[in-house]
Order: structure tokens, then sequence, then C-alpha cells
């Protein structure tokens, strides 16, 4: 018998998303809230691996991110002109019926998810989110903005790096760090002969690439330090993303001219948040941006959510108690998680501080090993 028989799970994104499918699998009741009224992300690129693919193909929905997105094997770095670095191999296969690698839209991502949290039935309200939590160690008493009440097994904060239900749990000093450094995308055409993610580097501060997501689109990305975390007028984008592929050659060579269109440029500048173990009080969890959020440097940011999620819903169906379900919870990952968080800063230091000299590809192979392992 599962733990719980009913849980709330705060916020619509992707680990929401997912957490509230694989419950929904164990036959646990699930509802979600979602404060955007209009359930609306980000149109750019993202960059999933084979162990993302693998969580989704639990949750049922993989077969589906690979027909929306583009399945690649090839990684490849460059240096600042175009010449040729080293390859990155893509996680162990380990008999995985999964490509190494795939773009995606994150709209199309998130048409699937919440496609399918439809097609199961789920209940979503937007536009509400909660306005107190009571534990009361057999139960959490929630008390929503919109005026509304409930009573739940377990509450699972899915909010973002930006979390409520964490500042529920932590308090106000636990936030996001802003890293140095800030992430350009953009999305363009891609020309039928490009098929693989290229990465060019060697620019003080710097990585820049390209990446197929699906059969007509491919985006540039430009992660920069940024000193002193500016702000951009929304019409300077498209010139500044320009300015900072100043003087590479290869492929982003030819592209810079293409990015012409400040409303299509996103900016974020990269935080760093990783809060400490145990990710629950009581009958009240974290999973995805809300306990951990690196930067993009692996591709691993959409992976770790889904992930938290198929564990969450496995350890709530296969533990006896609610505290063995969340301390398994935190076991399974807190480790795994760390490993890909403090990996992706230091390729984001090193970046920034050349004489740190690291070794890129030994740190991938070292990132790519644990993420071979079973979840």
């Amino acid at each position: 018998m599962a733990a719980i028989k009913k849980a709330l799970v705060v916020g619509g994104g992707v680990g929401g998303l997912s957490v509230a499918l694989g419950l929904h699998a164990k036959g646990i009741g699930v509802e979600i809230v979602e404060l955007n009224t209009k359930w609306t992300v980000y149109h750019v690129g993202i960059i999933v691996q084979r162990n993302f693919l693998q969580a989704l193909g639990m949750l049922g929905v993989a077969e589906q991110a690979m027909a929306k997105g583009f399945p690649y094997e090839g990684i490849h770095n460059f240096d600042v002109q175009g010449k040729y670095l080293f390859p990155v191999p893509p996680i162990d296969s380990h008999g995985s019926p999964y490509p190494g690698n795939l773009g995606l839209t994150r709209p199309a991502l998130h048409e699937i998810l919440t496609g399918a949290v439809r097609e199961r039935g789920i209940p979503v309200r937007l536009g509400v989110s909660f306005s107190s939590l009571r534990d009361h160690g057999d139960h959490v008493d929630v008390e929503f903005t919109d005026g509304s009440a409930g009573e739940y097994d377990l509450v699972i904060g899915a909010d973002g790096v930006r979390s409520a239900v964490r500042k529920h749990l932590y308090g106000p000093d636990l936030v996001p760090q802003f890293t140095g450094q800030g992430v350009w995308r953009y999305n363009l055409p891609r020309p039928p002969e490009f098929v693989d993610m290229v990465m060019y580097r060697g620019k003080p501060g710097m990585n820049a690439g390209l990446v197929p997501l699906d059969a007509k689109t491919m985006y540039v990305f430009v992660v920069n330090a940024e000193p002193g975390n500016p702000r951009f007028p929304p019409e300077s984008l498209a010139a500044e993303l320009r300015q900072r592929l100043d003087g590479y050659g290869g492929e982003l060579a030819r592209i810079r001219d293409l990015i012409t269109d400040p409303a299509l440029v996103v900016y974020r500048p990269l935080e760093l948040l990783m809060v400490p173990a145990p990710w629950h009080h009581g009958r009240v969890v974290l999973l995805g941006d809300a306990a951990h959020s690196g930067t993009p440097h692996l591709g691993q940011g959409a992976a770790m959510a889904v992930e938290d999620a198929v564990v969450l819903a496995d350890q709530m169906d296969v533990a006896a108690t609610v505290e063995e379900a969340l301390e398994g919870y935190n076991r399974r990952r807190f480790d795994r998680v760390k490993t890909v968080v403090e990996a992706s800063v230091l390729i984001g230091q090193g970046e920034m501080d050349p004489s740190m000299k690291i070794d890129f590809p030994a740190l991938f192979e070292r990132v790519f090993s644990t993420l071979v392992q079973p979840l």
C-alpha cells in the first residue's frame, strides 16, 4: 500500500507536472496549483540527455519528446576560431533505447507534460497558490489564495527557484546566488546538414554554441561573464548578443548577423542554489529548482527535476510511511544532484578563471559515470 493517498503539488512546471504524472501512475490522488494564469513558458531551447529521456520513459512520455525534438549523439568542442578540440561522449546507453542527446524547445516539453496531465484527468487550478500550510504530523491543512482549503497527506514544493514552499520551510534567507555569468539564447533556422551540437571554448569568461531543436530549428546560446549582474533594456538584447559573438569563427561567425529581433532574445542571469539535506520537513517536500538550481553547463536542469519526480513517486509507492519515503527520496537524490550542480558551477568558474585549467573531458566523464547509475 502506498504511503499516501492524496498529494498537493505547488507549481506546474517540469518538476511539478512530472511528479503529478508519477504519483497518478501509482494510484495516488494528486492536485496541482499553478500561480501563472496563462501557464506559459519562454520559447527557448533546452539540451537534454539520455538520463532525462529514461526518466520521461518511466512517466510514459519519452516517445512524444523524441517526436517533438531532434535526437543526436554528437557534442563537438572547438576553439574560438573553429579548430576542433574534443568530443563529449554521450552518457553510456547500457542498452537504453534512447539517444544520447535531444534538442527540444521548452514549449514543446511543456505541451507534452500538460497534455499528459490533462489526458489523465489530474486537476489543475491556475492563478492559485497556497496562503498557508499547517503540518499536523498525520496530514497537512492547506489554505489557498482563492479562499478555498484542503487536507493532504503530502505537499510538494515544485514552484521553482523563487519557491514560496522553500521560504515556508527554511525562511527568507535561503535564496539563489548570482554565479557571475548569464546565458543568452536565440532560435534560428536549422540547415539540413547541422545534426549535432557544437560548442566553442577558449574566449575568456564564456562559451558559446549551437544546438539542433527540431526538423527546422536550432538555437544559438552564449554563456558569458556578466560582472555586476546587469539588466539590459529589452530593445538592446539583439545587439548585446551579437556583440558577445564578436571574434568567433566557424559556424558562429556565419549566424551572428542573423540575430536581429531583440524580442526573440532570451537572457537570464545564472544563479546557484543547493538546499541542504533533507529536502523535507514533516509532510512538506521540495523538488526540482525549488531544492537545487545549478547552471546549464551540463544540460541537466530539466533532467534533475524529472528524476526527482520519478524517485519521489516511487518512494511514495514502496515505503510504508511518509517519513521512510522522504528519507529514501533524499538518500537516492541528494548526492547525485550535488555532483551535477557542483560540476556545472565548476565549469562556469573555469570559464571565468582560465588559470584554474580545468580538464573538461575528465570532468564530463566523471559526471556521466554518475548519471549512468540507476535512479
